[in-house]
């Protein structure tokens, strides 16, 4: 499901290395006629951790392909529509692409960034529900009969998991995971996938209690092209009868309508992260690079990636 972010790769790259618009289509046309990956390392009972490399692997590839035609590989005109054997015939049950809309800018101004939360996006609204709801669950912990979630149809169909999970990529797919979580302790970080964390014998129960329901509204909007809102709404039911608020959240923290929220977080992720890697000093240089914008703008990319594996090599030799 990858061949989207390679063939777009495959254009953004040419462009990079100054290839005429014959040779961007030449470029395109291999990345069409490439074998493209099937999605089953994102499912039960297949889930792993080539989810966390496929688009790095796409986007490799797609480099691959502009170079060689940069050295004067030959186009294949007729990829998409060749009879019998083209991408068409072959895994587009003959069938045409129909474009909702035309091509421009719109990914970049609808990028979805994951900022607070390590979790899929359709479950990233559920688990700021979730985590609203700890500290009026805390306390009530053993008392609760039953968890509701709404959702939208794709996340019903892509991480609604019953059963074991075996390992850390499974658990960052399971949306009953990743609510009963931060229910149990008010967060959740990329350890929370891990074994030993998965291990605490309260966290099967509380998904085992959970029910995942198709919200039309949720459903509607997530393909609204407008809108893109990827929706969750999660309420608790306790044994008594009661139930918490049901908390519901349409947009996630790293989407456009939550950019000016979502910025500051972003930016102190980017700075946390650069001190992981470098001095003080570098980190902080680096980051002011980065959150001027006007200068980082105008600086090519190669320059900027230059930047990165200098300062990368200077603070490995000053351990």
């Amino acid at each position: 499901h990858v061949v989207l972010v390679k063939v777009a790769s495959t254009a953004v790259a040419a462009q990079i290395l100054g290839l005429s618009r014959d040779q961007i289509v030449d470029a395109i046309s291999h990345a069409w006629v490439d074998g493209q990956s099937l999605r089953t390392y994102r499912h039960s009972p297949n889930t792993g951790s080539r989810k966390s490399w496929a688009a790095g692997d796409a986007t490799g590839r797609a480099v691959r392909l502009a170079m060689l035609v940069s050295q004067g590989e030959a186009g294949i005109p007729s990829a998409l529509t060749a009879p019998r054997w083209g991408f068409y015939d072959v895994l587009f049950g003959g069938q045409q692409f129909a474009l909702s809309q035309g091509f421009g800018s719109y990914v970049m101004e609808n990028v979805l960034f994951k900022i607070s939360y390590p979790a899929e996006f359709h479950a990233q609204t559920a688990v700021e529900c979730a985590i609203r709801l700890h500290p009026f669950v805390k306390n009530r912990l053993a008392d609760i009969e039953r968890i509701r979630i709404w959702t939208q149809r794709s996340a019903v169909r892509i991480i609604s998991k019953d059963g074991p999970l075996h390992n850390p990529a499974d658990r960052d797919h399971c949306l009953q995971y990743m609510v009963a979580v931060p229910l149990l302790h008010g967060f959740l970080s990329a350890d929370c996938y891990e074994d030993d964390f998965a291990a605490d014998p309260r966290i099967d129960p509380l998904r085992d209690r959970t029910t995942v329901h198709e919200e039309p509204r949720f459903t509607e909007e997530y393909y609204d092209s407008d809108k893109r809102a990827i929706g969750n709404a999660v309420q608790v039911v306790f044994a008594d009868g009661s139930e918490s608020e049901r908390v519901s959240i349409d947009y996630p923290i790293g989407h456009r309508r939550r950019r000016t929220e979502g910025l500051p977080l972003l930016l102190d992720k980017f700075a946390q992260a650069l001190r992981l890697v470098y001095p003080e000093k570098r980190a902080a240089a680096i980051y002011e690079l980065a959150a001027e914008g006007g200068r980082l703008a105008d600086m090519p990319v190669n320059t900027f990636m230059t930047l990165l594996a200098r300062q990368s090599e200077e603070a490995s030799k000053e351990g």
